[in-house]
């Protein structure tokens, strides 16, 4: 196919992905049903798994769109759990997060040993495992009005939780590694501690001139270009120093978010462009999804959803009881943090980068426990703040 036809269909197909995102989030919102679900199943109709109508110039940018987006959800985050309107006065939330995220990546490198599966690909899902779907969360916090203990501990941990996930994801990631022998015991830990500082350190470095420019300009309002501009700097130079662009970007947007005095809403230029980009990101997510790789699966993509449900359920109240949070934060904080999305698909992408054997595995794993973590997980943190209390009549 000639090139520019070839650009023309792409274009055309991207057109058409985009005006089927926004259906997607209108059905979704009438039949309340998660919009990353209606996503994901688009995508998997359209991609190769399924009718494979997609040309293949748009698969191939699936890492560009990936990246891009993943930095977009970073920086986001970053403002998330670190802003001053989010501040949480909740003692021991650190620790909260942190137990939540241990316990359950313990669950399911458990239940992963059990099913039979090697050391290196349990070590995988173990550190895929913790993380979660802030925007799913919020979104149903927002629609039910709920408020109290357990709505603010949830808003917090949702974005903590994540940036512990990626930590522990980055040291799971060596050690898996060093167990697979691709590099020796010290240099994969190295490389692991490298790739978490250096991505905090890049995204301080940033984040300090950043906050300085951003809503110059305009003030109240911040540059897009100016905001756009950073989030993509940050992640080409997380890029090319080998380090995570989701914790720069992060880091980043939590050095803004607390530096920033000087406007009221510091994110909203790239939370309003941010959109497009995710419909892509799911969309090709589910163009991944490989039908004949989860043969044989079923059995391990049980035992990943039961133990990752047990893992937040049992971490939370464990996490709620070492910070003392009180009671009712420990009996429900588990069940409000089941969603799973963009964040574990993000790291499972980086994951099947780096193990190519297991990748289509992995990846349609992923794809369809989310499926499952996407459906029951909103209804789950909608059951716990019911049961809390917090959701008005």
């Amino acid at each position: 196919m000639e090139p520019a036809s070839t650009h023309a269909q792409v274009l055309s197909v991207v057109g058409v992905l985009l005006l089927a995102g926004h259906a997607a989030d209108v059905l979704g919102r009438r039949a309340h049903v998660p919009r990353v679900t209606l996503l994901l199943l688009l995508g998997i109709a359209v991609g190769p798994g399924g009718f494979d109508l997609a040309p293949a110039a748009l698969l191939d940018a699936f890492p560009i769109v990936t990246q891009l987006s993943l930095s977009l959800v970073g920086f986001l985050l970053g403002e998330r759990f670190l802003a001053r309107k989010h501040r949480i006065p909740l003692k021991g939330l650190a620790q909260l997060a942190a137990t939540e995220t241990l316990v359950t990546s313990l669950f399911v490198l458990t239940a992963a040993l059990l099913a039979g599966q090697p050391w290196p690909f349990a070590l995988l899902l173990a550190g895929v495992a913790p993380a979660s779907a802030p925007a799913a969360t919020i979104d149903v916090i927002r629609e039910s009005r709920a408020e109290g203990p357990v709505t603010n501990a949830v808003l917090a941990v949702v974005a903590i939780d994540d940036a512990y996930g990626i930590v522990l994801f980055s040291l799971l990631l060596a050690f898996a590694q060093n167990l697979a022998g691709f590099d020796g015991g010290q240099l994969a830990i190295g490389v692991a501690l490298w790739e978490v500082a250096g991505a905090v350190l890049l995204g301080g470095a940033l984040g300090l001139p950043m906050a300085w420019l951003t809503g110059q300009l305009k003030r109240g309002e911040p540059s897009l270009v100016e905001a756009l501009g950073f989030v993509l700097t940050c992640s080409g130079l997380a890029a090319l120093l080998d380090v995570s662009y989701l914790l720069a970007c992060m880091t980043m947007g939590a050095v803004v978010a607390t530096r920033a005095k000087h406007h009221t809403r510091p994110f909203h230029a790239i939370d309003g462009i941010a959109d497009p980009f995710l419909v892509m990101f799911f969309l090709l997510a589910g163009f991944e999804f490989a039908p004949e790789s989860l043969s044989g699966l079923g059995v391990l993509a049980g035992c990943y959803v039961v133990a990752r449900a047990a893992g937040k359920i049992a971490g939370g109240f464990l996490g709620a009881t070492v910070a003392g949070s009180g009671p009712v934060v420990g009996r429900y904080m588990g069940l409000c943090v089941m969603p799973q999305a963009g964040v574990a698909l993000g790291l499972g992408l980086v994951a099947a980068e780096r193990f190519p054997q297991w990748g289509p595995q992995l990846l349609s794993l992923l794809v369809g426990t989310t499926l499952v973590f996407e459906l029951v997980g909103p209804i789950a943190t909608r059951f716990g703040l019911r049961k809390a209390g917090e959701i008005p009549d």
